[in-house]
């Protein structure tokens, strides 16, 4: 597998084609392009399997010493396998090596797979976003990770 930036050129049309797939509000193209126009701030990092294919991608952001993940995504088919860790523990270390003291990120209360995977990779909750979500209408759980993570709640299960 190789993790490495976007190439716009190659690599927009399969992640548009992994956000449609994975979200009730899909980022359209264009938001996607205004990200890659503002690479001073913001990154956008894929996951390719053996055969070329994209198979995940993350959208960050780094604001002086922390990083947001904005957008984290595997295609349907490719979840799973680990695809998403992969892809997040080279971001954050990418950030840490850039000086990035900590990570931070909004998910859906009821995203259970996703708060699994921040749970393995140490993040905590810190609050919560009312209403954050449309398309159904949810809270946000606000959960960030620092390098000696020691505040907050562990994750709670949802149901």
């Amino acid at each position: 597998m190789i993790i490495e930036r976007l190439d716009p050129d190659a690599d927009l049309g399969p992640i548009v084609e992994i956000e449609r797939a994975s979200f009730s509000a899909p980022w359209t193209e264009d938001m996607f392009r205004w990200e890659l126009q503002n690479a001073d701030v913001a990154a956008i990092w894929i996951l390719k399997e053996a055969d070329g294919r994209v198979a995940a991608f993350c959208c960050v952001w780094g604001v002086v010493d922390e990083l947001h993940v904005n957008n984290v995504a595997v295609r349907p088919e490719a979840r799973g396998r680990g695809l998403a860790i992969r892809l997040l523990e080279h971001v954050m270390a990418e950030a840490a090596g850039r000086g990035a003291e900590r990570v931070t990120l909004e998910v859906r209360r009821s995203n259970q797979a996703a708060l699994n995977l921040y749970q393995k990779l140490g993040f905590r909750v810190t609050g919560v976003r009312r209403n954050y979500y449309s398309d159904p209408v949810e809270d946000a759980l606000i959960l960030w990770r620092a390098r000696d993570v020691t505040s907050g709640p562990p994750i709670p299960p949802t149901g």
